[in-house]
């Protein structure tokens, strides 16, 4: 019997510490192998910390609230399995098979929990353990899945009629969190409301996320001097591209082929033709990035915004691009993005057209010196020259928007960054495939 110390991991370069939101487990409970023991959260994401050892919570170092540096001990648990490398290795194995094969499935620690291959661990693991943690019917749900059902008051039946979009049907923590949305909603259109002349103000406060946006963009504000240029695009040859290539590329890949990774595909060339704007200032020194990380601005369902990053962009193809937009975008909305998946951005990109706005004036993502924001596209009358002279003609159009750091980005930079973004998406390349 030996005690194995459970530290908080490290979650992406830029993350020192997290603040202990919620224990799962209390002092004396039994503890599975990759089950989570504490929730967390960082000015990046949320997370749940497992434990790689079977065994019983003995110690809790951390109280609810506390902050938690990364490397430091949360809790130990006493177990048998110290000496048992063989267990701890075919876990670790199987988790990272999994990972590796339902790469463009939706995953979330509850979906690597459930598909971990329970008979492959039945000479390890007691199998009493695991038959207390299912529900009294004949489907298992994760301790994630649970306590979620706990906490809401969702009976047995209930969570039994739950379609799971896991693997073999596994109910995920979206599944059951859309489930709860769903209830809530339904129990609201029952409600008569009173009439207007009774209704007072409503007072709404701020979520987590949206205290987190609340500092992040007001410190930006005070740290950096934004400026903006301006570009008119004509993207009709991008949009006659888009247009032949969206139905192949949806039935060999299965996805849909957006505008956004054109758009960033032109970003990160002109990002390596002014890599200037590819850098951070730090103690009043300019670091040039030498890998080009995009961020993309994501709109999540509660309305918050959250940026995941698409690391060494320029190294990705045209595919490659519009399958990591996907990807990141979709589990951007689903909250299963990981730490470092939003961490060590060096440029930003937000599509506002996406709501209809013509143009924006976005907010830089600080630690970086700029940001394009590309308006929706839209048919205009336009000056069509050609050699028998000019004529009017109806073109697709948008304005791109670059706010950049005044204080090392002049406007003949800034202006010529996103002038050169545009000629990209103007000069397209209308015999390249994808």
């Amino acid at each position: 019997m030996g005690k194995y110390q459970l530290k908080l991991p490290k979650m992406g370069e830029s993350i020192a510490e997290a603040t202990i939101t919620k224990w799962l487990k209390d002092v004396g409970d039994t503890v599975e192998i990759d089950e989570s023991l504490v929730e967390i959260a960082t000015d990046k994401v949320d997370s749940d910390v497992p434990s790689e050892y079977k065994g019983k919570l003995i110690k809790k170092n951390f109280e609810v609230n506390d902050v938690v540096k990364v490397g430091e001990v949360i809790a130990e648990i006493e177990t048998d399995m110290i000496d048992n490398d063989q267990t701890i290795i075919k876990s670790k194995e199987i988790k990272k098979e999994i990972v590796a094969q339902e790469v463009d499935d939706e995953i979330t620690e509850e979906n690597v929990l459930e598909d971990i291959p329970s008979i492959e661990l039945l000479d390890k693991v007691d199998k009493t353990n695991i038959e207390k943690s299912e529900s009294k019917s004949d489907k298992f749900y994760s301790p994630l899945v649970k306590n979620i059902a706990k906490k809401e008051k969702i009976s047995n039946q209930e969570l039994d009629s739950i379609v799971g979009s896991g693997k073999d049907g596994r109910v995920t923590k979206q599944d059951i969190l859309s489930f709860v949305k769903s209830r809530s909603n339904n129990l609201k259109d029952n409600i008569q409301f009173e009439t207007s002349s009774s209704r007072e103000d409503q007072i709404l406060e701020l979520d987590r996320m949206g205290k987190i946006i609340f500092d992040h963009m007001s410190r930006s504000k005070k740290i950096s001097a934004h400026v903006q240029s301006f570009v008119e695009v004509d993207v009709s040859n991008l949009w006659d591209w888009r247009e032949k290539y969206k139905k192949s590329f949806f039935d060999n890949e299965g996805q849909r082929l957006t505008f956004t990774p054109l758009f960033i595909d032109a970003v990160v060339k002109s990002l390596k033709d002014y890599p200037i704007l590819n850098s951070s200032v730090v103690d009043e020194k300019v670091i040039i990035k030498k890998s080009i990380n995009i961020g993309m601005a994501t709109a999540v369902e509660n309305g918050n915004l959250i940026v995941p990053v698409i690391k060494n962009a320029d190294h990705l193809n045209l595919k490659g691009l519009t399958l990591a937009v996907n990807d990141l975008s979709n589990r951007a909305r689903s909250n299963s993005l990981k730490p470092e998946e939003i961490t060590d951005g060096t440029y930003t990109v937000t599509n506002v057209g996406n709501f209809g706005s013509i143009m924006g004036t976005p907010i830089i993502n600080q630690p970086q010196v700029g940001i394009i924001a590309i308006g929706v596209i839209r048919k205009l009358p336009s000056v069509i020259e050609t050699e028998k002279g000019d004529f009017v003609g109806i073109r697709k159009k948008l304005i791109l928007s670059h706010t950049y750091d005044h204080r090392i980005i002049n406007g003949s930079v800034g202006g010529s960054f996103v002038k050169r973004v545009a000629e990209y998406l103007e000069g397209w390349d209308m015999n390249q495939t994808i």
